[in-house]
């Protein structure tokens, strides 16, 4: 067992919100480390019920939560039982967590995000789509109620620490570092043929597959400017985008004394983790360190827009405002999907994304219900669009 730094007075209750995903099956690995600091007071997951009930046997949470699913898993005694999305909300205020690591993957994260910075709690963000969704509605909630917002993100949680302690007005720029994807180097003439398989075979990281498509369109990447936008203040024109192959270097800030300051590691998920747990604690923890000879050449080259043109949508975004970066993260949901469904090709997924995001009319953004709404308007229109493409392929199909 791992020494923590210090011992408090009272353990952290932690709700871990897709628990049986890669964040939240990390995460609790790390939480198991530190049982003298944190307590699980929350799983929820969407449909593994099994995986639930397993992480609930070995934490013995004060709740338990399948969004998916009505028919509870065998839980231990003492654990209350939840379902259906406003379940979750339910099982939170049963919980009463102190932090809640939201790791949900997509618009399905949302509403816990605003739950937890309503309540003035502390949220571990894996949840990029929440501040792409709402980031400006949710940022103006955070600052009423005292909330903070940890990015889990890679990237992020790396802009974090090099901005800790400085002023926003010595920022130059901001790197968001890219690994570039599977596709970093393939033809553009034979994007039209990616299989599913191809677009899931990640280099470097090992996510989930609506995450590890964003990775391959870079629409990932493109949610991650948004994500910084918000997160930090930072306008469009101090966000670069560059691709770094080896994922060692995480993010960069530049300063307006010439000064950058990088965050490095090994591409290990449970680094950011821990460090958003433990915060404002740096916990000891068992993993393969950076090494700087293994590692002594580190490539950095600039994203190609005809390659990765989804990155550029996030610029969009910001020009458009209001609930812009709703309908673009719903598209892409919908899209990707399709996608994974065999029903269009690799590119079709942002060319979609793209059309819905700037055919549709901005609205603002002041509710939950006013997201939700726009994401839900984002949805059908896509869909619309996917029934479009794929009944004018049928047609082609008849005429050849």
């Amino acid at each position: 067992m791992i020494p923590s730094v210090s011992n408090p007075a009272s353990k952290r209750r932690i709700a871990v919100l897709g628990c049986t995903g890669s964040v939240g099956t990390q995460a609790l690995s790390i939480l198991a480390e530190h049982p003298d600091r944190f307590e699980v007071c929350l799983l929820a997951a969407n449909t593994s019920a099994d995986g639930l009930a397993a992480s609930a046997a070995s934490h013995r949470p004060t709740a338990a939560c399948l969004t998916g699913r009505e028919e509870p898993p065998e839980l231990p005694a003492g654990t209350k039982w939840f379902h259906g999305a406003d379940g979750l909300l339910a099982a939170l205020t049963a919980a009463e967590p102190d932090t809640v690591l939201n790791g949900i993957t997509g618009s399905a994260g949302l509403s816990a995000s605003e739950w937890t910075l309503r309540h003035g709690l502390t949220l571990a963000l894996a949840n990029k789509e929440s501040l792409v969704v709402a980031g400006d509605y949710l940022m103006t909630l955070a600052k009423k109620t005292g909330s903070q917002i940890l990015p889990v993100d890679s990237e992020h949680c790396a802009i974090f620490q090099c901005l800790d302690g400085e002023d926003n007005r010595a920022i130059r720029r901001v790197w968001l570092t890219g690994s570039g994807g599977p596709f970093r180097t393939r033809q553009l003439d034979t994007f039209e043929s990616i299989t599913k398989n191809e677009a899931l075979r990640h280099p470097t990281w090992q996510m989930g597959p609506r995450i590890t498509i964003g990775s391959a369109t870079m629409m990932n990447k493109a949610f991650e400017v948004l994500e910084a936008h918000w997160l930090f203040g930072i306008p469009a024109e101090q966000i670069e985008v560059v691709i770094h192959p080896q994922s060692i270097v995480h993010s960069m800030v530049e300063f307006c004394d010439g000064s950058m300051l990088a965050q490095c590691g090994v591409p290990d998920m449970r680094v950011p983790i821990l460090f958003c747990l433990g915060y404002p604690d740096r916990l000891p923890f068992a993993f393969e360190p950076f090494d700087p000879l293994k590692w002594r050449s580190l490539e950095f080259v600039p994203f190609e827009p005809e390659r990765y043109p989804a990155i550029e949508l996030a610029y969009d975004a910001m020009r458009l405002g209001g609930d812009a970066g709703a309908a673009l993260n719903a598209a892409d949901e919908v899209a990707t999907a399709a996608f994974l469904a065999g029903q269009i090709p690799f590119p079709e997924i942002t060319r979609i994304s793209q059309r819905v995001m700037s055919e549709r009319p901005v609205q603002p953004i002041r509710s939950l219900a006013d997201a939700i709404a726009a994401d839900k308007d984002g949805r059908l229109r896509a869909t619309a669009m996917l029934h479009s493409t794929n009944t004018t392929s049928a047609d082609d199909k008849q005429h050849d």
